[in-house]
């Protein structure tokens, strides 16, 4: 190929046959783009560092790589050094295509990538917590991060309306049926940002990196995830410094163990006529 390649967006056509009770038609379908997100990151007098690949829907691949550096605290704003810039890579021995696929995080000064990251691997679009040593280590670098919510936290009420809320932001979804969304919300429900994305980590990650690209603080009354409410789901809720988690489907036994360590609220099973609180 010669010039640029052109930015992936986040649905892809493709063409179907479906069947039903004794039909057959042929139609047009929507799918959600599944691609792979390589991170580097780099600060003065350091050399490029590869820190992380991720299955990702193209679209807010700054924000989700800005995310994602807070989350595992490599970067600000609680622990880490500033993000002074985020770019698309263009070494010359990437194809147009992977440049697209590869962004470059530049840090305002040192961090401790080897440290963090000694077991660092390629990840899924449903994995969070890959690269880690062990759960203790995560444990122990959320706590160091964490800075607990003094604000107000939704009432029940309030919370038992916000999937709906986050189901009305969620566009790529309507069209393909295949992204799980985020959202951050307010104690009284207003919603402040929402992505998606095929991982539902990274949806998260796109919401915290929304935040601090926008110059704005990742904390916020109500974090709300579409699908179940897993570990590393709760660690990135802890590290931005949320009040609580919402999910529409379970919390599993560990992710009610940092919850509740971390002063976390958790919220599962949500929907209009009920929520269950977990911690």
């Amino acid at each position: 190929m010669i010039g640029r390649a052109r930015r992936p967006g986040p649905t892809v056509r493709t063409r179907v046959r479906e069947f039903g009770d004794g039909t057959e038609r042929a139609r047009e379908d929507r799918l959600a783009t599944e691609e792979p997100l390589e991170i580097r990151m780099t600060w003065p007098g350091s050399p490029t560092q590869r820190v992380w690949v991720t299955m990702r829907t193209p679209g807010h691949d700054f924000e989700l790589a800005a995310g994602y550096s807070c989350h595992e605290g490599l970067a600000g704003p609680v622990v880490g050094p500033a993000i002074r810039g985020i770019a698309y890579c263009t070494d010359d021995d990437l194809t147009p295509e992977q440049e697209l696929n590869v962004v470059t995080v530049t840090l305002a000064g040192p961090t401790d990538i080897a440290h963090r990251h000694a077991g660092m691997s390629a990840g899924s679009s449903a994995c969070g917590v890959c690269g880690k040593d062990s759960v203790t280590a995560v444990l122990e670098s959320v706590r160091d991060a964490r800075t607990a919510w003094t604000g107000p936290l939704p009432h029940p009420d309030v919370v038992r309306r916000l999937p709906t809320r986050l189901r009305e932001g969620q566009a790529v979804f309507s069209r393909t049926g295949g992204v799980h969304a985020a959202g951050l919300f307010t104690a009284d429900g207003d919603l402040l940002v929402v992505r998606e994305d095929v991982g539902r980590h990274n949806a998260v990650d796109k919401v915290t990196g929304a935040r601090l690209l926008a110059g704005d603080p990742p904390a916020e009354a109500c974090l709300v995830v579409s699908g179940r409410a897993g570990f590393e789901l709760v660690q990135k809720a802890v590290a931005a410094g949320v009040g609580s988690l919402v999910a529409v489907g379970a919390p599993t036994s560990l992710a009610v163990s940092l919850a509740t360590e971390a002063g976390l609220a958790v919220f599962g099973f949500t929907r209009e006529d009920r929520t269950v609180r977990y911690a």
